[in-house]
């Protein structure tokens, strides 16, 4: 009866999370946030990989979880951004609007033997959330975009020696994109932008969703008593997005009634590949120390081109306008990161991580989409444990650091410096033994 009813208990945990995703999401476009304690560690969970979150982190790691185990929660992140923009001798400073993003994670795990186990996961692997106010300096780049995903992953484990595990998976994953931007009313096409009347302006909305689908694998290896490793790689997932263009006139825009119109688009985008790696030592009977690192193949996100089912406009010379294209030529990363964990008390974890994360945007394409640059985070958590409970907590400040853009070749993009970026993220688990 036990077992019967904690197979309920996690159907219905799996579809609140669904529902929760389909509203929530995240700052930035990659995110790792894949549980409070990683969190608190700064993701340094691939070599330890010995909790339900091992399934984001390194699906190999759960060999090591007897019987069922449950884990669910999400990160509350907090970010803010100030932008500041130059044209005609005059510096404006803009801030991104206050906001609060919270991808979930939930994970579900089972030993059918002493050599399977059985994963199931969902968590959202990239998000993106910038709004600005609709008629700052910037807008004909882009006011509002927001990018939620929501990934359905079942596992596979084995253990192939008392040392050795290996994991395999499949990715089931929901994307789903809003971009607003303004256009220059008619009679302002050669006026510069910072002398542009908002009230001139139009507005486009582009909307839509898509499933992908993808794979990955994992593996982990006990060398020493005390020292443990781990690899994990996620395929890239190519998204092929159908939705909307709207176009909103205003009524002072002096553009004819029909000189946009809405229609149905479609648009391709390769989400990145991602490789976890992580060493994991055991300093002492109550104290681990792991070094990891995540390499993404951010190269793979080269344009965003929007293909219109209709001409939404036509040039002065007859030309139709069919499709829209953003350049991005993004670059690989790499993200470097480091924890620690004490077992202060039998009910009492203490935790402190640290990461160093690349930007993957280069400056010539450089725009207000993701106003990001190189980032620190450090962070700190505490895990409490109470006979099958545990509750996790984490916080991590999250520092941007400057940068500079004066020759982005992406449209509407004036000479920029970004500065004062920093985010505060909450991270909060709980997890039950079967």
């Amino acid at each position: 009866m036990r077992r019967k009813r904690g197979f309920g208990v996690l159907l219905l945990a799996a579809l609140m999370v669904m529902v929760v995703a389909q509203t929530s999401f995240g700052a930035g476009f990659a995110l790792y946030e894949g549980s409070a304690r990683g969190n608190a560690l700064g993701g340094a969970m691939v070599g330890r990989a010995d909790d339900p979150s091992a399934l984001f982190y390194n699906p190999a790691g759960i060999t090591q979880l007897p019987g069922m185990q449950f884990m669910a929660g999400a990160t509350f992140i907090m970010p803010s951004t100030n932008v500041n923009t130059y044209q005609g001798g005059v510096w404006r400073s803009t801030g991104t609007e206050d906001n609060v993003w919270y991808p979930p994670h939930m994970y579900a795990t089972y030993q059918f033997n002493d050599s399977l186990w059985f994963g199931l996961a969902a968590f959202s692997p990239f998000g993106l959330g910038t709004e600005f106010d609709s008629n700052w300096v910037g807008r004909y780049n882009n006011y509002e975009a927001v990018i939620q995903t929501l990934t359905l992953n079942p596992n596979v484990a084995y253990k192939i020696t008392d040392k050795l595990s290996a994991a395999a998976g499949l990715d089931f994953m929901y994307f789903d994109i809003t971009y607003k931007k303004k256009i220059p009313g008619y009679t302002q096409l050669t006026t510069p932008i910072s002398m542009r009347n908002p009230m001139l302006d139009s507005d486009v909305s582009l909307e839509g969703d898509s499933w992908g689908y993808g794979w990955n694998v994992g593996l982990h290896y006990k060398a020493l008593d005390w020292m443990s490793l781990g690899l994990a790689y996620r395929s890239e997932v190519g998204q092929h997005i159908h939705g909307t263009a709207d176009f909103a006139k205003s009524m002072y825009s002096n553009y004819p009634a029909t000189f946009y119109n809405d229609t149905d688009a479609s648009a391709k985008v390769t989400l990145p590949a991602e490789l976890f790696m992580g060493v994991n030592f055991k300093i002492l009977p109550q104290l681990t120390w792991e070094v990891g690192a995540i390499w993404t193949q951010w190269s793979s996100y080269q344009e965003l081109k929007v293909k219109f089912d209709q001409p939404v406009a036509y040039l002065s010379n007859g030309t139709a306008i069919t499709t829209d294209t953003a350049t991005k030529k993004y670059k690989d990363v790499w993200r470097i990161n480091t924890g620690l964990e004490y077992k202060a008390l039998d009910w009492l974890d203490l935790r402190l991580g640290y990461v160093w994360d690349q930007e993957p945007s280069r400056d010539e394409y450089a725009d207000y989409l993701v106003p990001a640059s190189n980032r620190h985070m450090i962070s700190s958590g505490l895990g409490f444990h109470w006979n099958n409970w545990t509750f996790d907590v984490s916080y991590t400040y999250l520092i941007i650091e400057g940068r500079s853009v004066f020759n982005s070749l992406a449209n509407g993009v004036l000479a920029s410096t970004f500065e004062d970026g920093d985010a505060h993220l909450v991270g909060v688990s709980v997890s039950y033994k079967f």
